[in-house]
């Protein structure tokens, strides 16, 4: 018995990819190539050979053969490598690991060096992001941090209370003096509509003026001293060493990773922090959808304050023990390049922080060892800053592919 061609069953064709399609690994390597991580990691990098051109510059060495270049390349080269070899050596035996020191101790310290410098710029950078998140450029940061350090300070010296209890109000006091600072910047522009850039910049400043002033005063000043100090920090007030009387690693570290814990529940999983994405994307939108906007300018700009004057607490109640006028340093004003290299993400940010701590903490064994100018910190941060901001200047440089998102746009 024979089948006829009409109930035969039609022969399986497979699907095929059309001719010119991106295959699933070449899609997953653009992916890859094209991603915000990517981006970051070769502007970093570039940063850094951007630096060594200069560190090269700068030697005496490299000048020296420089002139006689073509007749010896040889040392030329020789000395551009002994240079940047030795600064970037410096700088991580003063920053991660120093394999020349004595003692087991001694060797590790760096990293707890480098995680100490970085606690305070974890707190102001996440305070930073959250505002980068919900619409609201502050700036303001500096100011935030010395004002966390004033009022932790003076909690810390002005009252006798139990170990625990006293470092926990000295704490929750960093806490309200950054949040009540920033929450001046964030009531002008929730009921008047300021602009909290030119407000931030201008309470930077004048927080700098009151910490000046405050340590003049019978309040602050120490006795018997003609320095701008302030009295000393009770012990129970200050963070406990993590790891030991012989490093400078305190507490108030593991506190900064709780804290970077908190942000991120609160941006991705509260209520609250989807109100604050909300505005950040859209405010009229927000607003349209029943979002009261003003009071959300104001809760953002007390939150970030607060996380930021906690950066101010971990300086007086974690390494410094007073409050003085460079308490504040330039953490501020370093947190917003960790936000930003960050991309204000909690994970991001203690990278970054770790990466600029990194730097503080080895820049004085840098110059110390190879003679390099610790102003070539400086530029490497800022280097890094320029990269950043400008994604499309790194594709370039490294032939990276644009984003499909982009592309699809």
């Amino acid at each position: 018995m024979t089948v006829s061609s009409e109930q035969a069953p039609a022969p399986k064709v497979e699907a095929e990819e059309p001719a010119g399609s991106p295959s699933r690994w070449g899609t997953a390597l653009r992916e890859i190539a094209s991603s915000n991580a990517t981006v970051i990691v070769l502007a970093i990098f570039g940063a850094l050979v951007l630096a060594a051109v200069l560190i090269a510059a700068a030697d005496s060495q490299v000048q020296t053969t420089a002139g006689y270049i073509f007749s010896r390349p040889s040392d030329f080269f020789s000395a551009v490598w002994d240079a940047v070899s030795g600064a970037y050596t410096s700088l991580f035996r003063g920053a991660v690991f120093d394999p020349q020191a004595k003692t087991v101790a001694r060797q590790f310290k760096p990293i707890t060096d480098t995680l100490t410098s970085a606690t305070p710029l974890i707190f102001a950078g996440l305070g930073l992001g959250v505002g980068f998140r919900s619409g609201i450029f502050n700036i303001g940061a500096q100011g935030q941090v010395v004002l966390g350090a004033i009022l932790s300070g003076y909690f810390g010296f002005a009252f006798h209370l139990p170990v625990v209890i006293h470092l926990i109000v000295a704490i929750i006091g960093g806490f309200l003096g950054g949040a009540l600072w920033a929450g001046i910047a964030g009531f002008l522009k929730a009921r008047f509509g300021a602009n909290e850039v030119i407000v931030t910049i201008m309470l930077n400043s004048i927080s700098g003026f009151l910490l000046s002033y405050l340590l003049t005063t019978t309040a602050f000043k120490r006795e018997g001293s003609n320095n701008p100090l302030s009295k000393p920090i009770f012990d129970s007030a200050m963070f406990p060493k993590l790891l030991g009387s012989e490093f400078r690693l305190h507490w108030g570290f593991v506190l900064a990773l709780l804290a970077a814990l908190g942000a991120w529940w609160l941006m991705e999983r509260s209520t609250l922090g989807f109100k604050f994405r909300a505005v950040g994307f859209n405010a009229d939108a927000a607003r349209t959808a029943g979002i009261k906007v003003e009071r959300i300018y104001l809760l953002v700009m007390l939150v970030a304050g607060g996380l930021a004057g906690l950066g101010g607490a971990s300086q007086t109640l974690g390494t410094e023990g007073v409050v003085q006028d460079s308490i504040g340093g330039s953490i501020g004003f370093d947190a917003i390049t960790v936000a930003l290299l960050g991309r204000s993400r909690p994970g991001g940010i203690i990278g970054a922080a770790i990466l600029f701590g990194a730097l503080r903490a080895g820049s004085p064994l840098m110059q110390a060892v190879s003679n390099t100018p610790i102003d070539i910190v400086q530029v490497v941060q800022a280097l890094v800053v320029l990269l950043i901001a400008a994604p499309p200047l790194v594709r370039a440089i490294f032939r990276l592919p644009v984003p499909l998102k982009e592309v699809a746009a």
